[in-house]
């Protein structure tokens, strides 16, 4: 009897069939849907052929008034309605948003919910719900163009994107009635729109992605078909929103006038600063003439100005650049491509800034503002299973380190920065004290060994662990990280097999340079980071060591020691919390070692005491001949 290989939903299709399926990059200030027609990834336009849609949503008190450019229009006169770069805002509270949403002006509402509601006249909504308008306005203008219904659809979304940032991107496709086959970062996309998947020869690949407001740098490897992502640094909020807001800048500079918390002003201002920019792509020079109330100012942008009003963002994403290198393990002679991604690389001097750094040609063949869509397209046609004979793999990497917290706040590492997804490792953990019957798991994310420097993602408890003595339980505490990137903990206790697990979802995520940070800072402090870690070990050593010694000389102290052994005892004991409170991790273990040495006559008696009473009635014989018979 012949086996039947059982293929995985949507990965097979009869030959006459073809499923539809989109790729869609979901961005800052522009979002577009792709699909493939007769073997072609092709951008899909709108009604009047326009393939960008401004990821601009407005609202009035019926609902969504409009979405796209329309609304984008309407932004200076309707600032609080209409809401724009709204992917800067997933997966941050609202304290976040406040210190760092450069150029953004919203209102929004007051409640102790941790996540973020925007106020419009249609009532308060979140990130996602806005986002999932916009993504309900490309599957409209998919569905139009292909004459039927999406079999699923590739996001693409920025490769430092952390677990919140997917998981609310998923959330919001949801929303909008999508499927989503997969989540692909932003860079592998890229390259595969370039066909570099294709090569034969094996190839290093940097993949530059600037857009409007995401930035990030991706080192990838195509090694036999197989997409490896290296490393990947950058920042979640850095893009052409920070150029705009630098142009506003300089014109406030120039004029001596102040926008006094206008927001419709603003919105003008930053409108005009974004046509300033594009035209300074080719032009020597802008010309600003602006009329609006009171602020009535012209003046000239030369591309000179403009360039060095670009120099310190620019200066970032090189910074992100040389770590990623450092973190692949590589030199930049290493690199064979450099792919330009993103509207903000159409600008000269970013071009001519990777093309010197890099020491090579970018490659600029692809529209920037289409290479991701493209390359989710070819993703998506090939996971709705029209592809069947495509062997290409994609493996991303996680951007952070994920772990636990343990005693004394301290975080145990257990998934580390750029490990290839999807993974799944456990480590073995046990109970701090005697008869504990429930443990709290605390996840963090970051590369700090204090929980207090890492970001929290999430925490659970795991009941029903059966009494034992502190440091027999074995808890294996088991990460998984999907394709997408998503996380899921999960804790088993050995013995009794009672388990617990938490998916990760929680309700905010980084702030705006919080991942760029937590990396600077972990090298700036990792001198500083071994010794805090040695003391907290330290301890949390002591504080095992007393409880362990209270609960013995509680039981049988006056039984095995006499008044001068106890009184040594208790002096070293008194030693060890006293030194346990300064910061000399060495006085605290000489302490520790001064208070076993004088315990161990106490120890040893106990020890005999135990022995003796178990073998209290019986002979050594019986003892052999049990051995004899095993």
């Amino acid at each position: 009897m012949a086996l039947l290989q059982i293929s995985e939903p949507g990965q097979a299709t009869a030959p006459h069939q073809h499923r539809l399926a989109a790729g869609i990059d979901l961005g800052t200030t522009n979002s577009l849907v792709a699909t493939v027609r007769s073997s072609l990834p092709t951008v899909l336009a709108d009604k009047n052929g326009e393939v960008i849609l401004p990821s601009v949503v407005r609202y009035d008190e019926n609902g969504v008034s409009s979405v796209g450019r329309e609304a984008r229009e309407l932004a200076a006169s309707d600032p609080f309605n209409t809401i724009s770069s709204v992917k800067r805002l997933i997966g941050l509270s609202a304290e976040d948003i406040a210190a760092s949403a450069s150029g953004m002006m919203f209102r929004f509402e007051q409640t102790d919910s941790s996540v973020p509601r925007l106020l419009t006249s249609a009532g308060a909504k979140t990130a996602i719900e806005v986002s999932a308008e916009i993504l309900k306005e490309l599957n409209h203008r998919a569905q139009q163009s292909l004459g039927g219904e999406l079999t699923g659809v590739v996001i693409t979304v920025p490769a430092y994107f952390d677990d919140t940032q997917r998981q609310a991107t998923k959330d919001a496709a949801q929303l909008a009635g999508l499927n989503v086959f997969r989540l692909v970062n932003e860079p592998t996309a890229a390259a595969i729109a370039y066909g570099l998947d294709q090569q034969e020869q094996d190839t290093t690949i940097a993949v530059y992605d600037l857009g409007g407001g995401t930035f990030d740098i991706s080192i990838l490897r195509l090694e036999r078909g197989v997409f490896e992502v290296l490393s990947t640094a950058g920042d979640t909020a850095l893009g052409g929103d920070d150029m705009d807001q630098a142009i506003v800048d300089w014109m406030l500079e120039s004029s001596n006038l102040s926008v006094d918390q206008d927001a419709g002003l603003q919105r003008y201002l930053l409108d005009n600063a974004r046509q300033a920019k594009h035209v300074l792509s080719d032009a020597p020079v802008a010309e600003i003439s602006l009329s609006r109330g009171d602020f009535d100012w012209s003046g000239s942008l030369s591309k000179e100005t403009f360039e060095n009003l670009l120099e310190p963002i620019i200066a970032k994403t090189l910074a992100s650049c040389r770590r990623a290198l450092r973190d692949a393990k590589l030199d930049k002679k290493s690199i064979e491509n450099v792919v330009m991604v993103g509207g903000s690389t159409r600008i000269p001097i970013v071009r001519r800034k990777i093309s010197e750094f890099f020491a090579r040609e970018v490659l600029t063949d692809i529209d920037p503002d289409q290479v991701v869509a493209i390359g989710a397209a070819v993703q998506a046609d090939i996971l709705a299973g029209n592809k069947p004979d495509s062997d290409m793999l994609l493996l991303d990497v996680v951007p952070l380190s994920l772990g636990i917290e343990t005693m004394g706040g301290l975080t145990e590492h257990i998934i580390p920065r750029n490990t290839t997804i999807p993974v799944a490792r456990a480590q073995e953990f046990t109970t701090y004290k005697d008869g504990q019957s429930a443990m709290a798991l605390h996840v963090v994310q970051g590369e700090r060994d204090l929980v207090q420097d890492c970001r929290s993602l999430g925490r659970f408890e795991l009941r029903g662990i059966p009494p034992m003595v502190a440091g027999q339980a074995r808890i294996v505490v088991t990460f998984q990280v999907d394709a997408d990137g998503l996380l899921t903990v999960s804790a088993t206790e050995q013995t009794s097999g009672v388990a617990a697990e938490v998916h990760i979802k929680p309700s905010y995520g980084l702030s705006d340079n919080e991942i760029e940070k937590m990396i600077v800072d972990s090298m700036e402090n990792a001198e500083t980071d071994v010794r805090t870690r040695m003391l907290q070990e330290q301890r949390v050593e002591a504080d095992r060591t007393i409880v362990a010694l209270d609960a013995a000389m509680q039981r049988d102290a006056d039984e095995f020691l006499n008044n001068e052994e106890k009184d040594t005892i208790l002096k070293a004991r008194a030693n060890v919390l006293s030194t346990r409170e300064s910061d000399d991790s060495e006085a605290i273990k000489q302490s520790l070692h001064a208070l076993e040495a004088v315990s161990e006559i106490y120890v040893s008696r106990r020890m005999n005491a135990s022995v003796g009473a178990t073998m209290r009635g019986k002979k050594l014989s019986n003892y052999d001949k049990q051995d004899t018979a095993s």
